[in-house]
């Protein structure tokens, strides 16, 4: 369990740059397998996933407690899809990167550092993921947790729009239409093409 210990407002955060270059050197995992960002436990999170040529770039909404070595049950699941699916590697990403394992502990409005931060993250993962990268969005229905979550969407959809990001989902969409999350999807679990934009402007 992860409560947040203050509104990201009130913590300092290290910029995604900084926290990328200084990545690998906390020890306690394997930087050759694991790409963790920032690499200590912390309020926030980047990047968490294993390195590979043909990473799955799953989307949730936030952060929990997963570190490497030390994945929690949804990251056991994302795990399993992308090597289901043919990928050598996943990478995880959340719509918001402030840690919270209940969602309604989030920050109550969106702090623009952490979200502008957060967005580097994205673009570095794309750009360093082949070309037409996966993204998987798997946010389920806590996308309604937070109205500021629709923005980062958006904004992740532009950045994808320039990298030729093609979006997927895994498993039946809720009945509001929002993608499945990954804790609850069958083993076996295959991709379906997924039309960002029109989700946005649709559902959210």
């Amino acid at each position: 369990m992860h409560i947040p210990s203050a509104p990201t407002a009130e913590i300092e955060l290290l910029p995604f740059e900084e926290a990328f270059r200084r990545s690998g050197r906390s020890g306690g995992y394997d930087p050759d397998k694991w790409l963790y960002v920032p690499d200590f436990y912390t309020e926030y999170r980047y990047i968490l996933g294993t390195r590979g040529e043909r990473p799955l770039i799953c989307i949730g909404v936030n952060p929990s407690t997963a570190e490497p070595d030390n994945l929690d049950n949804t990251l056991k699941s994302v795990e399993r899809i992308a090597r289901g699916n043919g990928y050598d590697s996943f990478v995880m990403f959340n719509v918001y990167a402030q840690r919270a394992t209940r969602p309604e502990d989030m920050d109550r409005a969106m702090d623009e550092r952490l979200h502008r931060e957060n967005m580097a993250a994205f673009e570095y993962v794309l750009s360093h993921a082949g070309p037409d990268p996966a993204v998987w969005a798997a946010w389920g229905n806590v996308i309604e947790t937070r109205g500021y979550l629709k923005d980062c969407v958006q904004d992740m959809i532009g950045i994808g729009r320039r990298y030729g990001a093609v979006w997927y989902t895994a498993g039946a969409r809720s009945r509001k239409g929002h993608p499945h999350h990954p804790l609850y999807l069958k083993k076996d679990s295959g991709l379906d093409l997924f039309d960002a934009a029109a989700y946005c402007d649709r559902c959210l």
